[in-house]
């Protein structure tokens, strides 16, 4: 006859048995590890009588142990665990020696001070920490809490080794699916982002011009483009800057992935930090949901940034630091996000004389200014004229479904005489606008259109009070906006309000208003 310690044992190794099946059974229905290691706990306490059982995982880009998963059997919430260096926690110990690594007594814990801080008011006296290891790869460790001193004897720590090397396999699924999944995210907001760009109309679909002067440019760009290093393009507005950083792209080995572009000029000075580096959940008022920054929607990619010199001064360090290190956090976030990011900038400002007046960061310029790619205006390239001229008429020809079959030569001439202030973006609105107009074969350009915009005379009350002659640039932008203020009361927006009769938008005049320093006791 069996005596009653042979029963006690026999049954014993059948429930581990049946408990080792449920984790199977476990494993197979759930991806996610939170879920799992909720119905391991449960299933697992018939067999052993811990605590908690916890999850941590080895992180290899700061080289430390991260509690993902905690569960516990008590009322109290468990405790908020530290993230700390592979030497400084046991688990970082099991993980290293790929070997089971008990702590018996709270004597014993002493040896780990972060950690007995935390769990000490729990009333934890044993930990057992079991490696997480597969063929691929070594995860981190699994963690099961016991109330009473040495209460993890040889016999559990065989079985729950057993258990922990199942578990790893189901860990390591867990964790490639989730690698899938932001992958797909990603693959999605780029295809997305693309699909926009397709529908967007550039300012024009390709560089059209054989002058020297537009030649010249386009060795440089043929000679920087297959290189990583950051291109400053400079020029007037509608020179084609964004067309020059697209070609950049096209031809260099990057050109297989996205093309992020970001004007910052356009964006409010509050927002213009959240669409470069993104933000968390709840990192401002109305943030209800995580955003991703253009610079990651450039990994790997190109990021053109337009306007440059348009960046506030508080938001170029972070530039800097991106630039420099290729990493940064999301507004709202801790997380070090690394992207590699080959970075296109253009501006029409004279960025050097901005840094000479302390409006732009000399640091910042000198990292922007690698290369140096400055675009000519048209009237310095007229023999383009013509090329460009007979491009556009058939590009919008094409698309209103016209015939436009002559161009007259005295149009042509006077098309060429023109000093266009801006550029081919002026040019490419001017055809249009004629293709528009011509009923027939022959292409009819609105001549009268062409005069170059009139400054506007300051009104009496800016005349006494300010000597024009002395007015830079900045003073007279400045004082004509304020006069428009005055007359409209402070009124910003609405038909009848300031940035209407500006040709603004409000966000872009609330903008000038506070980088030209304005304010109502003006």
């Amino acid at each position: 006859m069996p005596d009653a310690h042979s029963e006690e044992q026999a049954t014993t190794i059948g429930d581990r048995y049946r408990a080792l099946l449920a984790v199977s059974e476990s494993i197979v229905a759930h991806r996610d590890p939170t879920a799992l290691f909720h119905e391991l706990a449960g299933r697992l306490r018939h067999v052993v009588r811990f605590h908690a059982l916890s999850l941590v995982l080895h992180e290899a880009a700061t080289n430390t142990m991260r509690r993902h998963v905690m569960e516990t059997f008590e009322q109290t919430p468990p405790p908020s665990m530290p993230v700390l260096p592979c030497e400084d926690d046991p688990a970082g110990l099991a993980w290293q020696t790929q070997q089971p690594f008990i702590i018996s007594s709270v004597t014993e814990l002493r040896r780990w001070p972060q950690l007995l801080e935390v769990l000490q008011p729990y009333g934890v006296q044993t930990l057992c920490y079991l490696p997480l290891t597969t063929a691929r790869r070594r995860l981190g460790a699994m963690a099961f809490v016991f109330p009473h001193p040495g209460a993890c004897d040889a016999a559990n720590v065989d079985f729950l080794q057993l258990v922990a090397n199942q578990v790893a396999v189901a860990v390591e699924n867990a964790l490639a699916f989730q690698e899938v999944e932001v992958l797909k995210d990603k693959l999605a907001r780029e295809n997305l982002y693309l699909q926009e760009e397709v529908r967007t109309n550039h300012n024009f679909g390709e560089i059209v011009g054989e002058s020297p002067a537009l030649r010249r440019v386009l060795k440089h760009v043929g000679t920087v483009a297959p290189i990583d290093s950051t291109v400053l393009i400079g020029g007037e507005t509608g020179t084609g800057k964004e067309l020059v950083a697209r070609a950049i792209h096209d031809l260099s080995p990057r050109n297989g992935r996205t093309f992020v572009k970001l004007n910052c000029a356009a964006i409010p000075t509050g927002l213009l930090e959240s669409e470069l580096f993104g933000h968390e959940r709840g990192a401002f008022t109305g943030a209800i949901g995580q955003k991703v920054g253009r610079f990651e929607l450039a990994h790997q990619g190109t990021l053109f940034l337009d306007e440059v010199g348009d960046i506030p001064l508080e938001l170029q360090p972070k530039l800097l630091r991106v630039l420099q290190e290729q990493e940064f956090e999301r507004l709202g976030g801790t997380k070090t996000i690394k992207v590699d990011v080959r970075l296109v900038a253009a501006t029409h400002c004279h960025l050097a004389t901005m840094v000479a007046g302390g409006r732009f960061r000399s640091d910042l310029y000198y990292r922007l200014n690698v290369f140096p790619v400055v675009l000519p205006p048209l009237r310095e390239r007229p023999d383009d004229i013509p090329r460009l001229v007979r491009h556009f008429t058939q590009q919008f020809a094409r698309r209103m479904g016209r015939r436009i079959e002559a161009i007259p030569s005295a149009v042509m001439e006077a098309l060429a005489r023109y000093p266009w202030p801006g550029n081919v973006r002026e040019l490419q609105n001017i055809i249009e606008r004629a293709v528009i107009l011509s009923s027939g074969p022959t292409l009819q350009v609105p001549l009268g259109d062409l005069q170059a915009p009139a400054v506007q005379t300051p009104t009496v009350e800016v005349r006494v009070s300010v000597d024009a002659a002395a007015l830079t640039l900045a003073d007279a932008e400045r004082e004509h906006i304020l006069a428009v203020l005055r007359e409209t009361g402070w009124v910003l927006g609405g038909p009848k309000g300031a940035a209407a009769r500006l040709g603004l938008k409000r966000s872009t005049l609330q903008w000038k208003i506070k980088k030209l320093g304005i304010s109502r006791k003006d």
